[in-house]
């Protein structure tokens, strides 16, 4: 083929949209992972040529990511926080920052389970040795119940026997499996695994439990960044929140 002809076929490859479309990258807490796996193909209907990667952990770490220079456009932590934490170090696109859901803090014991508590009290009780807490440091979730604890009185007869998990659902599977007696996790979570996890309480804390969304500052694709945070509140996506147990904000 002449050279002269090829132009005008480079040309319209360059302009045909998402030709070479970069991926949008979310950053999310680990409790919305069920959730998020099923809004991601709504959203890339929504809007052809999009594709949406996902990344998953506790917010703690995910913001580590971000901050070592991971090439992040949302992230979704799930505590105000960890949120904060981003903001101070300037990583947010300004104005970008909303919440999106709401959860609550439960107490699960194996679903094998003969006996279960009636008040995080009972957790101070021999026959609860082992309880499944995320790490307080980088795990919202164990944030949370660290709070719930110290508010009660309580934290220092139950942290001997913390467990320590990485993520919320690394607590859930331990519960799961039965390798510990109890452990603390979100109502959302629980769900997922009702013939495996029984609920015995639901925890108050003292801070309601939002998660915030933002624009990262450092976006390699800002416009769809911005676009998925804005189909968040969507019908089609508050309905996939709402089925999985999430609140709103």
């Amino acid at each position: 083929m002449p050279l002269r002809h090829l132009y005008p076929l480079a040309a319209a490859l360059l302009l045909t949209p998402c030709a070479f479309a970069a991926d949008l990258t979310v950053s999310a807490a680990a409790s919305l992972t069920n959730a998020f796996k099923d809004i991601a193909p709504l959203y890339e209907s929504a809007y052809p040529g999009a594709k949406v990667q996902l990344n998953f952990g506790a917010s703690g770490a995910l913001l580590q990511q971000i901050a070592k220079g991971a090439p992040v456009d949302v992230f979704i932590s799930a505590d105000q926080e960890t949120m904060d934490r981003a903001q101070a170090q300037g990583l947010l696109k300004a104005g970008s920052r909303r919440d999106v859901v709401s959860n609550t803090l439960v107490v699960i014991v194996p679903g094998s389970s003969a006996t279960m508590p009636k008040t995080i009290a009972d957790l101070t009780q021999p026959a609860y040795g082992r309880i499944a807490i995320g790490l307080p440091a980088s795990v919202p979730v164990g944030r949370y119940t660290q709070g719930v604890l110290e508010a009660a009185k309580l934290w220092g007869a139950i942290a001997p026997k913390m467990i320590g998990a990485s993520s919320v659902r690394q607590a859930l599977d331990y519960v799961a499996r039965a390798e510990v007696d109890a452990g603390f996790v979100y109502a959302t979570d629980a769900a997922l695994m009702p013939d495996r996890v029984k609920i015995a309480l639901t925890v108050p804390t003292a801070q309601a439990i939002v998660y915030p969304v933002a624009a990262l500052a450092a976006a390699p694709n800002p416009v769809d960044g911005a676009r998925f945070i804005d189909f968040l509140r969507t019908p089609p996506a508050q309905t996939v929140l709402a089925r999985y147990g999430f609140g709103k904000p």
